[in-house]
């Protein structure tokens, strides 16, 4: 067997959250390329139909569930859909999160900071919940790959608020947390923390706030931002059976940002 043989995916199947577009669109693209089927989760219906056309092209089977998982009841039926349509998965990828907000702490309101939470952390919980429960039902050595950020692990720097460190923060110790209480089902459980990808919304974070996006390249040792398709293979790696002796990992792609 070649190693390269232990990063193949044939016959398994990829639950998403976010993978219309950005990381989440790279991750989707990358684990299709190494054989998996897809179920797509996301706000865009034609975003994702371009996505899902571009998974079918690798021959592989693609389905979309139009659902803003950042609502708990949305999530939940995205969760209900897909099992009831393509059955239990395999790989669980929560992608969806964002900052959005540059709302200082003390001045936040509490609806805000809910919503904030439920959009960065609550949303992982329930499909961790939901698909994982169906991996343990149907005794599937699954792998979970939630992605939290280095600011789950640093403060950001300039930004005010910390609904985004708080909730990614929960994001690694809930994975941390699942490794502990699944690995007894064969199932692993990691977080990919990436640093500045310049994606959209970061994109639109450079226009309204320069500041701190030249800040933070300044402070990035590689001297560069990170391209969404840096974070592909990394993905299939935590999906493979590569990884089943790692659980409960954080694995950093920042560019060495938090090496200083």
């Amino acid at each position: 067997m070649s190693i390269f043989d232990r990063f193949r995916l044939d016959g398994k199947k990829l639950f998403i959250t976010g993978g219309s577009r950005g990381l989440g669109r790279e991750m989707a693209l990358a684990i299709a390329d190494a054989g998996a089927n897809v179920i797509l989760v996301a706000r865009d219906s034609e975003q994702l139909e371009l996505t899902a056309e571009k998974i079918r092209a690798f021959g592989r089977t693609a389905w979309t569930i139009q659902k803003d998982v950042s609502k708990p009841e949305e999530c939940e039926e995205a969760c209900r859909i897909a099992l009831a349509e393509a059955g239990p998965v395999d790989i669980l990828i929560n992608n969806v999160g964002g900052r959005r907000e540059n709302v200082a702490t003390e001045e936040m309101s509490l609806a805000m900071w809910q919503e904030l939470i439920d959009l960065n952390l609550t949303n992982t919980f329930i499909c961790c919940k939901m698909i994982g429960a169906a991996m343990i039902e149907n005794k599937i050595k699954g792998r979970i790959i939630n992605i939290a950020s280095i600011n789950g692990m640093v403060a950001g720097r300039n930004i005010a608020g910390r609904h985004y460190e708080t909730a990614k923060a929960g994001v690694i110790q809930l994975t941390r947390s699942l490794a502990v209480d699944w690995a007894r089902y064969g199932i692993t459980a990691n977080t990919i923390c990436p640093g500045l990808f310049m994606t959209a919304p970061n994109v639109r974070w450079s226009r309204d706030h320069p500041g701190v996006i030249e800040e933070f390249l300044h402070n990035v040792p590689t001297g560069e931002f990170g391209r969404p398709d840096d974070i592909g293979p990394l993905a299939v790696y935590l999906a493979s059976d590569s990884t089943r002796y790692m659980t409960g990992s954080s694995l950093v792609i920042d560019g060495g940002y938090t090496c200083w």
